[in-house]
């Protein structure tokens, strides 16, 4: 059994699949600072001096009544809170991170000669001229209507 395991852990594919995970822990923190401190700051501006993390809709007050001036305080409170900034924030990183793998598989592709288009398929059959009907190509007899069949 330890043999069975050792040979399924040492696979190629296992072993690039954990690199991945790993270079894809370290690319998601490297793309949350992206997003939190390079791209949302300017967008917040653009929008009137708007901090996306901060923002949130209390559902329920906490033990220590409202306004709350910040998502903290109405956490630190107890208040029932939908931090929809940081959701807005985090979809945001969900959307630079599937376009760089996307850049990334487009250009594995083209490295590959992927992105190139198939020739069309040779035809494999064709129509009868007397009843139009579609035949196998190498047919000498159509079998709808038991005409002779042209070369």
């Amino acid at each position: 059994m330890w043999s069975e395991f050792k040979k399924f852990a040492m696979r190629g594919n296992v072993v690039d699949m954990a690199v991945g995970i790993i270079i894809g822990a370290a690319f998601g923190s490297i793309v949350k600072s992206l997003v939190a401190d390079v791209i949302m700051p300017p967008i917040g501006l653009i929008l009137g001096n708007v901090d996306f993390s901060s923002l949130f809709v209390v559902l329920k007050e906490g033990a220590t009544a409202g306004p709350y001036l910040s998502l903290e305080a109405a956490t630190k409170a107890g208040a029932v809170v939908i931090a929809y900034g940081a959701f807005i924030n985090t979809v945001i990183s969900f959307l630079i991170v599937a376009w760089c793998v996307f850049l990334l598989v487009r250009g594995m592709n083209r490295l590959q000669g992927k992105d190139k288009e198939a020739p069309p398929a040779a035809p494999t059959s064709k129509e009868c001229p007397y009843c139009l009907s579609q035949v196998p190509l190498k047919a000498t007899k159509c079998a709808f209507c038991t005409s002779d069949l042209p070369d």
